[in-house]
């Protein structure tokens, strides 16, 4: 098992959650839980009432976020479904900080 493929690997996708998740402060959960786990990206409401967002960081913690987004979110919301796409691995996270984008 390389490096590469680790819980430490650095790796890079994008998520879009669906159901009810504007108006209860998704974005701000989100991102105070992705910097809890330093955890790099951002995170916005689309307009089509989806949350949408990129995260890049240790494989092992973006796996607790895939979790979160796709069960738990925040307080009031019903998650429908939460897409994930565009996997990579990266040699390094090339975001500093979570972002909320408006």
């Amino acid at each position: 098992m390389g490096a590469q493929d680790g819980p430490a690997a650095i790796v890079s996708t994008e998520f879009e959650v669906f159901g009810q998740v504007q108006g209860c402060y998704f974005t701000k959960y989100c991102r105070d839980m992705c910097q809890q786990l330093g955890i790099g990206g951002w995170v916005k409401n689309s307009k089509t009432g989806t949350i949408v967002g990129k995260m890049q960081g240790e494989r092992a913690k973006i796996q607790q976020m895939v979790d979160w987004l796709s069960k738990t979110g925040s307080p009031g919301c019903k998650i429908d479904h939460c897409d994930f796409g565009n996997w990579e691995y990266l040699a390094r996270q090339e975001f500093r900080g979570f972002s909320i984008r408006f």
